[in-house]
C-alpha cells in the first residue's frame, strides 16, 4: 500500500492549487494564499483557511498569494505552501517521501523553473519534475499529444493565460499572457466603481463574473444585487448590475486573450494549422468556463473551440497521467535529481 503515495502531482497555480494522487484523483484542491503574521515573520494559515482571511485581516497580519501569474513571487512562502499541501495530501503514516510533478506556466525561465524545483525538494519532495503547462493540460483533456499532428490547447487560469499548438509531444509554438481570470475580476471591480460609486472586494467581482458574466452579448440579461461600501457617503449599499453591462467592461481583456490565440495561430506552421482547424482550439483552465467562452473564440479566429471536460482538473489530470507514465513523456519532463 505505502508504494501507492510515492507520486504527486502539483497543479501550483497563482489563484488555487490542486494535489493529484495517481489511483485516487484530485485529493486537495485550495487557493494560493499564505497567511503570514509581519512582526514574528510565522506563517499562521494555509489555503481555504488563509482565504478566509483575504482583505479582513488586522493590520500585523497579511494574507497574500506567494505566486504572482503563476511565478514564484516569494520563495519562502511558497516553500512552506508547497510543504502544507504535500503534507496534506499525504496520509498521516506516511514516511516515503514523494515524487512530485509541478506544473509551470509556458512562459517560464530557467531561473524560475529551478526555483519551483527547489522549493518542492526542501518542502519533502524526494524528486520533482516540471512540466509546462499546456502539455499537461492537454493530456488532461484526453488529447494523444504523441501523434505527428497539431492540436491547439487554451489554459486559461487566474494568473496567466497559456496558448500552445502540441505536435509529437513537444510545443511547436507558444506564448504566454497576464492576462486571465483576476484580470477580469480587477476590471470588474473597477466597472462597479466607475459605474455605480461602489467598493467591491475581489470575492464579489469573482462573483459576479461567474454569476452573470459572458463573453458575449446575451438575448436575455441575467441580472445581479451586489453590496458594497458607497464612495461617497462611506455607507454600505446595494446595486443592480447585467450580463451585458460586464460583457463591456471585459471586452477589452478578452481582446488580449484573443490575440494571444491569434499569435499563436500566425506562427504555426501550415500543415498543422490544417489540423487544428479540423479538431478545433481545445479550451482548459477556470477561465475558459466563462459563458460563451468557445463562441466568442469561434467569431473571432473561424475556428471553433471546444470546452474540454472538467476544464478546472485538465492540468492536475495531466500531472497523475504524466506521473503513472513518467517514461512515455521522459522528453517533456524537466527535472533535477
Amino acid at each position: 500500500m505505502s508504494l501507492f503515495y510515492k507520486k504527486l502531482g502539483i497543479d501550483l497555480g497563482t489563484v488555487n492549487t490542486l494535489v493529484f494522487l495517481p489511483g485516487k484523483g484530485v485529493v486537495l484542491n485550495e487557493p494560493s494564499v499564505v497567511a503570514v503574521a509581519e512582526q514574528e515573520n510565522k506563517i499562521l494559515a494555509v489555503g481555504t483557511e488563509a482565504r478566509e482571511m483575504l482583505g479582513k485581516t488586522p493590520g500585523n497580519i497579511i494574507a497574500y498569494r506567494p505566486l504572482r501569474d503563476g511565478v514564484i513571487a516569494d520563495y519562502r512562502v511558497t516553500e512552506a505552501m508547497l510543504r502544507y499541501f504535500i503534507n496534506k495530501a499525504l496520509p498521516k503514516w506516511n514516511i516515503w517521501k514523494p515524487e512530485v510533478l509541478v506544473s509551470v506556466p509556458a512562459g517560464i525561465t530557467s531561473t524560475e523553473r529551478r526555483a519551483v524545483i527547489e522549493a518542492s525538494i526542501k518542502a519533502g519532495a524526494k524528486n520533482a519534475y516540471v512540466v509546462k503547462e499546456p502539455i499537461l493540460a492537454a493530456i488532461g483533456a484526453g488529447i494523444p499529444i504523441h501523434e505527428p499532428a497539431g492540436h491547439m490547447i487554451v489554459d486559461i487560469g487566474g494568473g496567466t493565460t497559456d496558448v500552445a499548438v502540441i505536435s509529437l509531444g513537444g510545443i511547436v509554438a507558444s506564448t504566454s499572457v497576464k492576462c486571465a481570470g483576476n484580470r477580469l475580476d480587477t476590471t470588474i471591480a473597477d466597472y462597479i466603481k466607475k459605474t455605480f460609486n461602489l467598493a467591491i472586494g475581489e470575492k464579489t467581482a469573482e462573483d459576479i463574473k461567474i454569476q452573470i458574466g459572458s463573453a458575449v452579448s446575451v438575448e436575455e440579461d441575467l441580472a445581479m444585487t451586489i453590496k458594497g461600501r458607497d464612495f461617497l457617503t462611506g455607507l454600505p449599499r446595494t446595486a443592480e448590475v447585467k450580463t451585458n453591462e460586464i460583457v463591456r467592461a471585459i471586452s477589452r481583456d478578452l481582446r488580449d486573450m484573443i490575440k494571444a490565440i491569434k499569435d499563436v495561430l500566425q506562427e504555426t506552421p501550415p500543415e498543422l494549422s490544417a489540423d487544428i482547424i479540423d479538431k478545433g482550439i481545445i479550451m482548459t483552465g477556470g477561465t475558459s468556463q466563462l459563458r460563451n467562452f468557445p463562441e466568442l473564440v469561434l467569431r473571432r479566429t473561424g475556428v471553433k473551440a471546444i470546452l474540454a471536460k472538467d476544464p478546472l482538473y485538465c492540468v492536475a489530470r495531466g500531472t497523475g497521467i504524466a506521473l503513472q507514465h513518467l517514461n512515455t513523456y521522459k522528453k517533456t519532463i524537466i527535472s533535477k535529481r
